[in-house]
């Protein structure tokens, strides 16, 4: 076996083994789901290692890593949404809206974060849960500083009224 081909395995291992539980845990709270999390995860390092020179020569490569997880989990929900719809026009059927819905007085994280849009929950993962830099976060995302800004905001305030703002605080470590 070629030296380059081993030393490219083996920086590669390294890296998986430094970096796949973090991958995971980010999975799991994009998705809520902790078997979806691992297949998720294990899917974004089969896609690192087809593409790992261009992750290596990146300048920040798990920022690259998160990116792909994200856009795995996006693509998930997109193609889980699709399937609702397939059902529902399969089943025609009708509208389940209530006019007094019975909300539970009690609302558990996961399902609050499972409640904002992508965007706006994969940005407070990783600025709050991951005490990633605003930056970092843009960098993950492939989005500006500016959207990281806003979505976490708009995802915070989304939370606090979830969750109640104390909640909401406690949620962030008492981070603003």
């Amino acid at each position: 076996m070629d030296t380059a081909v081993d030393d490219r395995a083996t920086e590669f291992h390294a890296f998986f083994e430094r970096h796949y539980a973090e991958l995971a845990r980010l999975a799991h709270l994009l998705t809520g789901e902790a078997d979806a999390a691992d297949d998720l995860a294990a899917d974004a390092m089969v896609a690192l290692w087809h593409r790992w020179d261009r992750v290596r020569a990146a300048e920040h490569p798990v920022a690259y890593a998160r990116g792909v997880v994200a856009n795995l989990v996006r693509s998930r929900i997109r193609g889980a949404v699709r399937e609702r719809r397939r059902v529902a026009l399969f089943w025609d059927r009708r509208s389940e809206h209530t006019d007094d819905p019975d909300i539970p007085v009690v609302v558990d994280v996961q399902t609050a974060l499972r409640a904002l849009p992508f965007r706006k929950r994969a940005c407070v993962v990783l600025r709050h849960a991951f005490d990633l830099s605003e930056r970092d976060t843009a960098l993950a995302l492939g989005v500006s500083v500016g959207t990281v800004k806003s979505q976490t905001s708009k995802g915070m305030a989304e939370l606090q009224r979830l969750l109640g703002p104390r909640a909401a605080t406690e949620l962030v470590g008492g981070r603003n």
